[in-house]
């Protein structure tokens, strides 16, 4: 059972990743991380709704969507899109892969994402969309 639980959408302008960071922060900080962890996840956020962005819409507007949940001292964080999904998921998450054609994009996304989390689970169905799923354990609760 979780101990509490939040929603958000908002349309996959880069602009609101912004509002996803500050959205996720305040909900977390009923766990009293510390500013590391807090940054960590943050980070680790925005490469999510980044992807979700840039790669799961490309060159449209659509939803995304973030879900967050404590349980225990654990957050999960879920953030998904309703894009082109990702055809082959063990290429996409190898460091420096990408399939931006601009050069813009880095391809570290989910290297950021597995360094910053205890665990990170991607789903995606070509067509349909993409599901990441972030847990961050927060150890400084209570001390």
């Amino acid at each position: 059972m979780f101990e509490n639980q939040m929603s958000l959408s908002f349309p996959s302008r880069s602009v609101n990743e912004g509002l996803a960071r500050t959205a996720v922060a305040a909900f977390v900080a009923q766990l009293d991380p510390t500013v590391e962890e807090l940054c960590d996840i943050k980070t680790a956020l925005s490469e999510a709704v980044t992807n979700a962005v840039v790669h799961g819409y490309q060159n449209s507007i659509g939803t995304v969507y973030i879900q967050a949940k404590r349980k225990g001292d654990k957050v999960i964080l879920r953030v998904r899109d309703k894009g082109c999904g990702i055809e082959n998921i063990a290429l996409a998450m190898e460091p420096l892969y990408t399939t931006c054609a601009t050069g813009e994009c880095a391809g570290l996304g989910f290297a950021v994402m597995q360094q910053l989390c205890d665990k990170v689970r991607v789903r995606s169905t070509p067509g349909k969309g993409t599901t990441v799923v972030l847990e961050r354990r927060i150890t400084s609760r209570g001390e």
